[in-house]
């Protein structure tokens, strides 16, 4: 191995190349960038383009000049691979017109993705239309605010990015409208965790449009008809409803792919062809809950692919345990993240799994500041393995899906969660963390200490006959409660137990959850039938008012 060619820059391309001088100094390196930038921080574009990051030389990590001089790297910016010919082991290059055929002894493929770009009527004459995914995106989108001064913007698509960009664009004064096709904005998040960060989009007067897509764009871009045929005007559009492979390049070479067009590699990440291997949001990986094959264009992940094909190249051996999609991302002053699979993708695979919700304090309650997280767990129900995690809340939210994502890597199981000894001092958590009481709640679930229902399941319990009980106190009533529902105060339960009938199913609700819980235990030591309301009144009203009364 004399030269190692490198297709592709930015995280994994960049990553595999430093820690390949790092390892060998003999090597030649040469990376070839589409682009004009070879090292840049994506993620930081959202935040540019809303003024927090002040300068756009900070978005540029590493130039040319500077990687040549630390790691003796060959970086050729402006240098498209438009073609790999495996049998000769030669890449064909364009760069000013030019085109030229470099040779290498082992490559590595980093395109990475490129934004997914709909098929719906007058796109292309969208003179107003951008999307976010370089440098050169956000000098476009720059460019037009200063010259055209647009006060309506449209974003398309309210995944992370997406609202990354809302956000942006509404602390710059704009009025924006973002439209997601799903039911939902953040479709990553289950329908109740996502209800959290719409009504803080709506709270900081960003128009929300769920459910609808974007079927037209007219007047180069100043309309956009909707397919419920409502007519958004629009000065700027933000296009954020994905991301495909960029693997255009790769047709002829006998490469495989699979997943929507993206590369095949195996836990080596070698290719089918020889001496090939890829990295990146431009390959398939194995979803380390699932088993199954996944997309998965994140930075973290890309940059760890890097760093582990280099070591492999230099015949180091390095398992591949898969990958679980942690992600964050902040909407105003709220913070959404989440790690493994939802409850919708556990549906649509038919994995069994069941969810506790905590509603609890990013620290203790009783020290100034405290604020509430909202913590969705999903775990397997016969073996207890941790399947996924969702938190939603103002401060903390990282804190504890980054303890959940370690949790699902070593491969826990939710008799692990209350063993976690974790940080604790009244500033910085509880005594009992949510992630610590997740545990318990989900441990009481598996050994029959308590049954629950979630809210998408009230309706059908009580369609069948069972009865609802609130044990809140009258007061907490006058603020939202639940219609026809037969409240008894929890610390009057035990003498109001003459009230209830043993032959009737109960669902217990409370505010958040706990209390139902005390009272479920305490009717089943007297011979009822109940469930808990998992997440209560406050998780319930949050998403639906079917059966709610103010």
């Amino acid at each position: 191995m004399k030269r190692v060619v490198i297709v592709g820059g930015v995280a994994g391309g960049m990553s595999a190349a430093t820690r390949l001088r790092r390892l060998n100094e003999e090597l030649e390196i040469i990376i070839f960038e589409k682009g004009p930038y070879v090292s840049f921080a994506n993620c930081g574009l959202p935040y540019y383009i809303g003024g927090e990051i002040t300068e756009r030389s900070d978005l540029l990590v590493q130039t040319p000049e500077q990687l040549k001089a630390r790691f003796n790297l060959d970086v050729r910016p402006f240098h498209e691979v438009t073609e790999v010919l495996p049998e000769e082991k030669v890449v064909v290059v364009r760069a000013n017109g030019q085109t030229e055929r470099v040779s290498y002894d082992k490559l590595i493929l980093s395109p990475g993705a490129k934004p997914f770009i709909p098929p719906a009527e007058g796109i292309d004459e969208a003179e107003n239309l951008f999307t976010v995914r370089n440098v050169p995106d956000v000098d476009r989108i720059m460019q037009h605010m200063e010259k055209q001064a647009p006060k309506r913007a449209v974003v398309i698509g309210a995944g992370f990015i997406g609202l990354e960009m809302a956000e942006n664009l509404a602390e710059r004064g704009l009025h924006v409208t973002v439209v997601e096709k799903a039911p939902h904005v953040l479709p990553p998040l289950d329908t109740e965790m996502a209800a959290q960060i719409e009504r803080e989009l709506v709270a900081n007067k960003v128009e929300v449009r769920t459910g609808v897509a974007a079927e037209a764009f007219l007047e180069a871009g100043r309309q956009i008809r909707l397919d419920d045929g409502t007519r958004l005007a629009a000065d700027l559009i933000i296009l954020a409803v994905g991301v495909t492979p960029a693997v255009d390049f790769l047709e002829g070479s006998g490469i495989e792919t699979g997943l929507r067009g993206a590369i095949v590699v195996n836990e080596n990440y070698q290719t089918n062809l020889p001496d090939v291997w890829a990295i990146g949001d431009a390959v398939v990986v194995k979803h380390q809950v699932s088993g199954k094959d996944a997309l998965i264009s994140l930075a973290s992940p890309a940059n760890r692919q890097g760093r582990i094909t280099a070591d492999i190249l230099n015949g180091q051996s390095r398992p591949n345990s898969g990958f679980i999609g942690t992600a964050i991302v902040r909407v105003f002053g709220q913070t959404a993240a989440t790690t493994g699979l939802n409850e919708h993708q556990l549906q649509q695979m038919g994995m069994a799994h069941q969810a506790v919700h905590i509603q609890s304090k990013n620290h203790a309650g009783y020290y100034p500041g405290a604020v509430p997280i909202l913590l969705k767990v999903l775990f397997d129900p016969q073996t207890g393995k941790l399947l996924g995690a969702q938190a939603v809340g103002e401060n903390g939210v990282d804190k504890r899906i980054d303890v959940l994502a370690t949790a699902l890597k070593a491969e826990m199981s939710v008799f692990d969660l209350p063993e976690l000894e974790l940080t604790y001092a009244p500033p910085f958590g509880s005594a009992k963390d949510p992630v610590n009481m997740a545990g318990y709640a989900a441990m009481n679930l598996m050994e029959g200490m308590s049954e629950n229902i979630q809210w998408h399941e009230l309706m059908a319990e009580l369609e069948a006959g069972a009865v609802l009980l609130d044990v809140r106190n009258p007061e907490e009533l006058r603020n939202g409660h639940f219609e026809g529902a037969l409240n008894i105060p929890l610390n009057d339960l035990r003498n109001r137990m003459s009230e209830l009938s043993q032959e009737t199913n109960y669902i217990v609700t409370c505010q958040v959850g706990l209390r139902g819980y005390i009272a479920e235990r305490q009717l089943k030591n007297a011979g009822f039938h109940v469930k808990n309301l998992d997440g209560g009144f406050s998780l319930y009203q949050s998403v639906s008012k079917e059966g709610v009364e103010k």
